[in-house]
């Protein structure tokens, strides 16, 4: 008798994180606001990035 395996596709991500609400600029907001909500949505991007990609290596 001899033990064969066989690969299976399963799906790696159950669940993606959740998107985030990023800031929203008025056409007529300042310059220094729309650079602030800039600043803040930067560091939620790179949370979010780093939720993604910790998903993603789940996989490998």
């Amino acid at each position: 008798m001899q033990e064969v395996k066989i690969p299976v596709y399963r799906l790696c991500v159950t669940a993606a994180p959740a998107r985030p609400a990023f800031a929203t600029r008025a056409p007529d907001a300042s310059d220094g606001e729309k650079v602030l909500a800039l600043a803040r949505d930067h560091l939620v991007y790179f949370k979010y990035e780093g939720e993604l990609e910790a998903v993603i290596a789940g996989c490998l």
